[in-house]
């Protein structure tokens, strides 16, 4: 974050200056275009056919003032780019550009890897709604089935833009097409949507329409939404501009439909047996987190021995040693947790499929690097834990 700080602190310099040098230069341009323009408008009304010799020390003397103008704003422009080229060097300065030890040569290397991806990448720019920049990466990549995947994407994505546009019929239709499956998922998607649609109705001032509204399409919703259908039938005592005054003001919170916007990607997603977010876009923010803890781990391998010179003294990649695991412990936040981490008591080491977990009969998990090292030199295991004796044999893997 300090690094950030520094790096702003500069970019407000130059912006600073910019305005100031913008607003200086275009001034002096206009006195100088305005000081040439009455000098010819003096030696055009001069009755005489020649220029004289007032004209010429005239010209003589604007020519100077012209000159020493154009010289302060090249000093100027020059002092500018020595600002910017500050911004450069904070940059720099500040972080690190040695990322080639954080990452495996090999990790992406084969086609089936680059196939994968670049479905990744297509994904996410369905999700962007980038539609013309993913035709183009599926056409270069040779992926030929883009068509069919774009196509629920190109229709989440019109949804989602009148929604901002507060239209709820793409929404409306989309959620009335798909009620058997959102109702399977206990979505309450449908009844948000009629009731903004109420509630648009009732701060247009039109009772009336809004009672008929709610009589049509609230019946069916009652059981199980009391509650907030009551709290709507409650609102029909204000109309128009009295609805922002009311007790129910709340109901007219422009946040309600960016809510509705997440509520509808959220429903959207799992239909499409998708997460909400978007896996690339998770990987990137969770690699950014990863990434100076990574670069520290890197400094402190350096070989001290040799008097702190640039020879590493290993690689992560070489700590890693082909273990599908990181070699230090990242924090990363809840919202990017999406699966049970174990971590053996004994080895204190996360487990991996190399490295199972394994249930000893008592009912105690330990790693199976643990096991192999507690019972190597005994045909009998005591768990390290309960005074219980087992054959390590009858251990079980067990799967999170």
């Amino acid at each position: 974050m300090d690094s950030c700080t520094a790096v702003e602190r500069e970019v407000d310099k130059v912006a600073s200056k910019f305005d100031g040098y913008s607003n200086n230069y275009n001034k002096q341009i206009q006195q100088q275009i305005q000081h040439l323009e009455d000098l010819k408008k003096r030696i055009q009304g001069s009755e005489e056919a020649e220029v004289n010799s007032v004209h010429k020390t005239d010209l003589k003397l604007l020519t100077l003032k012209v000159s020493e103008c154009v010289g302060k704003l090249a000093g100027d422009h020059r002092d500018l780019h020595s600002t910017v080229s500050k911004v450069g060097k904070s940059i720099d300065r500040n972080f690190s550009h040695d990322f080639d030890s954080t990452y495996e040569e090999e990790f992406f290397s084969g086609s089936t890897k680059e196939h994968l991806l670049n479905e990744v990448i297509l994904q996410h720019l369905y999700r962007q709604g980038q539609l013309d920049i993913s035709e183009s990466l599926a056409q270069e990549s040779g992926i030929h089935e883009y068509k069919s995947q774009k196509e629920p994407f190109v229709e989440m994505n019109k949804i989602l833009q009148a929604l901002k546009s507060y239209n709820l019929e793409p929404a409306m239709e989309w959620a009335e097409h798909n009620r058997e499956a959102l109702n399977l998922n206990k979505s309450v998607l449908e009844l948000r949507l009629h009731k903004l649609k109420f509630i648009k109705l009732l701060a247009s001032g039109d009772r009336t329409k809004a009672i008929m509204y709610a009589r049509q399409y609230f019946p069916r919703f009652v059981q199980g939404e009391e509650k907030e259908v009551k709290e709507l039938m409650g609102a029909l005592m204000f109309c128009g501009p009295a609805l922002s005054t009311s007790p129910y003001a709340h109901l007219v919170d422009d946040n309600h439909w960016v809510e509705i916007q997440d509520l509808f990607l959220r429903d959207a997603c799992a239909l499409l047996g998708l997460s909400i977010e978007s896996p690339l876009g998770v990987a990137v923010e969770a690699g950014c987190m990863a990434l100076p803890a990574l670069l520290n781990f890197k400094h402190a391998m350096t070989d001290r021995k040799e008097g702190n010179t640039n020879k590493l003294m290993t690689t992560l990649v070489d700590v890693w040693n082909g273990r599908d695991e990181l070699p230090i412990e990242i924090e990363l936040p809840n919202n990017m947790r999406f699966h049970s981490v174990f971590a053996c008591p004994i080895l204190r080491q996360q487990v991996s499929d190399g490295n199972p977990p394994m249930r000893l009969i008592c009912g105690h998990i330990i790693s199976k690097d643990a096991l192999s090292k507690l019972s190597s030199s005994h045909s009998k295991l005591k768990c390290p834990y309960c005074p219980v004796e087992q054959n390590p044999a009858e251990a079980k893997k067990i799967v999170f």
